[in-house]
């Protein structure tokens, strides 16, 4: 299935109404627009069956976005990455998500914007509940495709997303990821409301249609947050919620779901939360698949309250996981934590206790970040993970 508006329906549609924030011309609009950029270098250490290896790599993002014209709104951003130091067993530990040459236009779209409505197409990064791509790796994942936002309604933002393409952060041959079909494609709707003061509300609902299968997917999610502050004390409550729903024509599918807890609180400096999340009893299919629950398209939906700091687990039947993180600002530049995570399901027992510290420069050196991450896997895992970032953002 197709989408139903394009580039040309956002033309048309731009040139059917006037708007009161146009520059004055297209000249103006191209001189009048922003560019970012970031110089950034990674370095991985990883150990996997008594397997030690690392990787560096740098690269360079860069982003420009035009002044309003008449509504319309063009963007794109370049990313580049080179690995030049990787050995031969190193690019094998780190082909799914480091080991990437060349470049890459992640980015390149057209918007438009009428009152507060804004139509958007092409290739674009998405961070919203179901659909979200990760930036924690040295390329950003992306996608390419359609949304619509409004925010009409007080205090609420309501989305229609969809996407056909995704670029994943390589093409686990030593080149970054290309704009490859998704499926047969994504669907997507949300809503998130704030007009309670202190409180988030987040509801979701993602479809995706596997390609010659009859196995298309519904995802849904919801979450609720709340924060709160007593004199000089700042708490916080959360929940989620996800549920699969696998429309095989099967009886048997499996229709896993998962909850996560959270409370939070905060004092001068300090700040501590206690997570908890479970998986439901769900089990295989007549056929013998084992449909594992799906948090969203793309990596940046893993938004579980028990995730660890590098190490990612399985969404097993019967899961239960604790969370515990302690974090402490030094300054407003030096923070350092700690986070424990304990994992217990139907197949294993694993651990994870890490810590991380970031320091964020000001002055003359104002934009650079630099950032570490420590994570030991203990009980039936067995590993460790560093990952050192430097990140200068112009």
């Amino acid at each position: 299935m197709k989408s139903a508006f394009s580039l040309a329906t956002l033309s048309a549609l731009a040139l059917s109404a006037s708007s009161a924030l146009a520059a004055e011309s297209l000249t103006d609009a191209l001189k009048g627009g922003k560019f970012a950029g970031e110089l950034k270098a990674y370095y991985f250490t990883q150990e996997k069956k008594k397997n030690s290896e690392d990787i560096l790599a740098a690269g360079v993002m860069m982003n420009y976005v035009t002044d309003s014209f008449y509504g319309f709104k063009a963007g794109g951003t370049f990313q580049s990455s080179a690995t030049p130091f990787a050995d031969e067993a190193s690019k094998q530990m780190f082909k799914n998500d480091m080991w990437a040459q060349g470049a890459q236009l992640s980015e390149s779209y057209l918007s438009y914007t009428y009152d507060q409505t804004t139509l958007k197409g092409g290739r674009m990064f998405i961070s919203t509940p179901l659909v979200a791509g990760s930036g924690s790796r040295l390329i950003r994942e992306s996608f390419e495709g359609y949304s619509i936002t409004n925010q009409n309604i007080p205090d609420t933002t309501l989305g229609l997303l969809y996407i056909n393409k995704f670029q994943a952060r390589t093409d686990k041959e030593g080149h970054i990821g290309k704009f490859n079909k998704y499926q047969d494609g994504a669907y997507s709707l949300y809503a998130i409301n704030k007009s309670i003061p202190g409180l988030t509300l987040t509801a979701a609902w993602a479809r995706i249609e596997k390609e010659g299968s009859a196995s298309d997917l519904d995802i849904f999610y919801g979450e609720a947050v709340y924060k709160g502050k007593i004199a000089d004390f700042g708490y916080d409550l959360s929940g989620q919620y996800w549920k699969n729903r696998y429309n095989s024509g099967d009886e048997s599918s499996s229709s896993p779901s998962l909850y996560g807890l959270k409370a939070g609180a905060s004092y001068s400096d300090f700040s501590a939360y206690a997570a908890y999340s479970k998986v439901s009893d769900y089990e295989l299919t007549a056929s013998g698949r084992n449909e594992q629950l799906v948090h969203g398209v793309g990596n940046g939906t893993d938004t579980i309250y028990t995730y660890s700091l590098i190490r990612s687990y399985s969404y097993y039947p019967n899961m239960e996981a604790w969370a515990f993180n302690l974090d402490y600002a030094f300054t407003p530049s030096l923070k350092a934590g700690f986070l424990y995570v304990d994992v217990d399901d139907d197949k294993t027992e694993v651990s994870y206790t890490g810590g991380y510290i970031s320091y964020a420069f000001s002055g003359s050196l104002k934009g650079l970040t630099l950032s570490a991450q420590y994570d030991n896997e203990g009980k039936d895992g067995d590993g460790d993970s560093f990952r050192f970032r430097t990140i200068y953002k112009f």
